[in-house]
């Protein structure tokens, strides 16, 4: 179904009408808490999710497997025919809100704006994306479309990771319903993320008696994180960010913990960086360290959005909204994992509104339908038998 056979007002027109319940929608799933870390709380929202999707699409999802470690695989919806590679929705349910939030932080609406935790990053893209696809099923045919939803994404994607580079590497494009950068931006660029934690190594001794007949773990990792600094450029940014260290005030450290992010807009950037780290550390640990983690995601580089990015535009005009522009930001998503696949990815389809992350978290209610107009614009268009389709060559007669 090309988007030129879509009669625009109508898709607006109905969108629209599904804004009360799209802030519905939201509620429940914000109400159903999920800590990336509470297998039973990630559970339970996605029997939530599912039940709203079904109700919305008139689809169960397939329901994925879990990880090795017993974590919670995500849900998989498949519409349209069969046979063709369908264009990907991709988002995620876990959060970084900790069980009992909810309690102190309740979904609430004032003024237009929803918050709670969870709301923006990132259950509104999810209610969008579900009415994006109900709304076209309202219309007529649905072209081949999947939306696949990962229970991990704020802790790495062990588990949700490669069933996104699979449904990836067979689709026509990734469209990622992470929310919008500032302003209601698309994200046409990520950094990619790399996480290590260091543990450097020491000899215990009492601090007052025998100082001398100890080696201080502590000394040395400040002298890494000192350094790190020396490693980041104008692309790459290298944050220690948790640190540990000794078991009693008046013992000479025998050990030293310290976890740092690293993010970089280039993959040979990362490369490098995962090399002098493990330089560093091996030069200035004394006794030794380990060195644990390295590269979680590749950068999702701007090239893989052009395209996407002019389609984008064109359906937004169709649909009468401003253009948003677009963002290149330091955040990673699973359309980092799109883009690695070799996928044409654009990210940032999700919700307007900011605070990912924070206390603040906030979603301009009123903004939902027409982003959601402009993702199911979007599926439309990527989904036509002929999008892509070279032409061959024009002959004059």
């Amino acid at each position: 179904m090309p988007l030129a056979d879509v009669d625009t007002t109508d898709l607006r027109r109905r969108l629209d009408a599904r804004a009360r319940t799209m802030t519905e929608d939201l509620g429940r799933l914000v109400a159903a808490e999920s800590p990336s870390a509470d297998p039973a709380a990630l559970r339970h929202c996605r029997e939530v999710l599912s039940d709203v999707g079904t109700e919305r699409l008139g689809v169960a999802p397939t329901v994925l497997p879990d990880g090795a470690d017993g974590a919670p695989g995500g849900l998989w919806w498949r519409l349209g025919p069969d046979g063709e590679a369908p264009v990907l929705l991709v988002g995620h349910l876990d959060t970084v809100w900790p069980l009992g939030t909810l309690a102190r932080r309740p979904f609430t609406v004032t003024d237009g704006h929803a918050t709670g935790p969870g709301v923006f990053d990132m259950k509104a893209g999810l209610v969008q994306g579900l009415h994006a696809l109900a709304a076209l099923q309202e219309i007529g045919d649905v072209p081949a479309v999947a939306l696949l939803v990962t229970a991990d994404e704020e802790v790495g994607s062990a588990t949700g990771g490669p069933a996104v580079t699979a449904a990836a590497a067979g689709a026509r494009a990734a469209l990622v319903l992470e929310g919008s950068a500032g302003g209601g931006r698309l994200k046409h660029a990520r950094r990619g993320w790399s996480f290590y934690e260091i543990v450097v190594a020491g000899r215990a001794a009492h601090a007052g008696l025998e100082p001398e007949a100890g080696h201080n773990a502590l000394r040395d990792l400040a002298r890494i994180v000192t350094r790190l600094d020396e490693l980041a450029d104008d692309a790459s940014t290298v944050t220690p960010t948790v640190a540990t260290a000794g078991t009693t005030r008046n013992t000479v450290p025998a050990s030293a913990c310290v976890t740092v992010d690293v993010r970089c807009a280039e993959r040979a950037g990362q490369e490098r960086l995962d090399r002098a780290l493990r330089a560093l550390v091996a030069a200035e640990a004394g006794l030794g360290a380990s060195v644990e983690g390295g590269i979680n995601r590749p950068p999702m580089e701007a090239g893989q959005a052009e395209d996407l990015v002019a389609v984008a535009r064109a359906c937004g005009a169709r649909l009468g909204l401003p253009w948003p522009g677009t963002a290149a930001v330091g955040g990673v998503s699973d359309g980092n994992l799109c883009a690695e696949a070799g996928t044409p990815t654009l990210d940032g389809l999700g919700a307007v509104g900011g605070g990912p992350h924070a206390e603040h978290e906030w979603v301009d209610l009123a903004r939902m339908p027409e982003r959601a107009a402009l993702v199911a614009a979007l599926v439309a268009t990527l989904g036509a038998p002929d999008y892509g389709r070279d032409p061959g060559p024009s002959h004059d007669d």
